[in-house]
């Protein structure tokens, strides 16, 4: 199987969508031979955070000396991004030759009159595969959905859990509160593993301390409340939490703080299960990870900011970011939501900070609100609503209002699903604006020339 033929492949398994579940993956795995079990993971669950808290303790784990796989979902620019080690993406020659094996695998199961994996599953058993086959010493795993019956979960070797910030979102599969959603969530924790939470309401809290009481889990909670000395700034970020002084990130967000104390936490577990992680790999890790799509300055003239919120939690921290930054800013929005998660709530919390709104369906997704749809519901909100035909003029128009008042903020959010698309779109702009400024410079330095070459004459 080459690039190509993988490519047309994993469109065609996207048909079969998502199921939870974990007799599937187990099988699969199984046939190629439980790759999973020669490896250990920090497994990471929760509603928001878990991207960053992953690229934390990953860069962290790499400055300590170590060979690090990442496996996350969803991404941002490629595919490929999904399966990586030591922030390199899998190869495509070596995702073909993965791919190939997991196809033959699947396809004897459906000979068996086995259900067909689903392209989650094939992609986290395809992960499996290369961290194996790689050698990795860690790999830090970020659930897909829920805890106890994602995909994911068919580990064993679990070294560290990880509960990051568990709120509402994707109900119909999770429940319909906060206790059912962590309950599912808590299903990562396996028995005499270390436990590390972000600090969560109280019946959340219960439910976490109680499945690592039946477990024998040890848990800790990483409490934002002692991080001190905190100082926030769109550039550079800094806290001190417990033994570590002064800790510098360079993620912005007022919310990357919890995340920052919660991936120390993890590697005060990880220390205390036997790592060797030095402190320079700490402060080194924690300064350079990097997480695209979590309120990243994708452009400063004017600030252009892009979040992956798609659910009412991420909405108020987004909001909270937004208000701390840039107090009394001009805020224009780019909005493109699914149809799926709860719109509403997300525009109920950020759009008392918008001048204007402008709403587009994010691109090449089936389960993509329609913009003049997410207008409307803006609209009960706003009065200050524009409904666009595609993100190129969403970018354009959001770029020209601000040309007029220089005072003013971009921020677009609701989903990760079209910020790749929309980064690519910006650069793009900025390539053909340097491009046109050095014929510019290019021009005058020949005109320049040529009237002293009269003047000369």
């Amino acid at each position: 199987m080459n690039y190509k033929e993988a490519v047309a492949y994993i469109e065609e398994v996207q048909a079969y969508g998502s199921v939870l579940g974990l007799e599937n993956i187990a099988e699969l795995c199984e046939r190629l031979g439980n790759p999973q079990k020669d490896l250990k993971f920090i497994h990471i669950a929760g509603t928001n955070g878990k991207g960053s808290v992953l690229a934390f303790v990953s860069t962290v784990l790499q400055k300590a000396g170590y060979k690090v796989g990442r496996y996350i979902s969803p991404t941002i620019f490629d595919y490929r991004e999904r399966i990586q080690i030591n922030g390199n993406m899998i190869s495509k020659q070596a995702l073909s030759a993965c791919l190939g094996r997991i196809k033959e695998a699947c396809d004897a199961m459906v000979e068996e009159g086995l259900s067909h994996p689903t392209l989650f599953e094939m992609e986290t058993a395809m992960g499996f595969l290369y961290f194996k086959e790689k050698g990795c010493d860690l790999v830090v795993l970020e659930t897909g959905l829920g805890g106890i019956t994602d995909a994911t979960n068919v580990i064993e070797n679990t070294i560290v859990a990880v509960l990051t910030s568990i709120s509402r979102d994707h109900m119909g599969f999770l429940g319909s509160s906060l206790e059912e959603i962590a309950e599912k969530k808590a299903g990562i924790i396996k028995r005499g593993c270390l436990a590390v939470t972000s600090r969560q309401e109280p019946s959340v809290m219960n439910v976490l301390k109680q499945a690592c009481q039946s477990r024998e889990a040890v848990l800790s909670i990483a409490d934002v409340s002692l991080a001190k000395s905190v100082k926030h700034s769109i550039k550079k970020q800094s806290f001190s939490y417990k033994e570590f002084k002064k800790v510098e990130i360079s993620m912005a967000g007022t919310y990357q703080i919890e995340n920052g104390v919660t991936a120390i936490e993890v590697i005060r577990a990880l220390k205390q299960a036997g790592y060797a992680i030095e402190d320079q790999a700490v402060y080194q890790g924690m300064a350079e990870a990097v997480w695209i799509g979590r309120f990243s300055v994708i452009s400063r003239k004017p600030f252009f900011i892009v979040d992956g919120a798609h659910n009412e939690d991420g909405a108020k921290k987004l909001a909270d970011s937004l208000s701390f930054y840039f107090t009394n800013k001009k805020i224009i929005y780019i909005m493109g939501v699914l149809r799926d998660k709860e719109y509403g709530k997300i525009i109920e919390n950020t759009c008392f900070l918008a001048d204007s709104i402008l709403t587009i369906k994010p691109p090449h997704n089936e389960r993509a609100l329609e913009a003049y749809e997410l207008a409307k519901e803006a609209a009960k909100y706003h009065k200050n609503v524009t409904a666009l035909d595609s993100l190129e003029e969403a970018v354009e128009l959001s770029l020209l209002m601000a040309e007029k008042d220089k005072d003013t903020v971009i921020a677009a959010f609701g989903s990760l699903s079209f910020l790749g698309e929309l980064i690519t779109i910006l650069e793009h702009k900025k390539e053909l604006q340097r491009d046109l400024h050095g014929m510019l410079q290019e021009t005058g330095r020949k005109v320049h020339d040529s009237f002293h070459n009269q003047i000369k004459k």
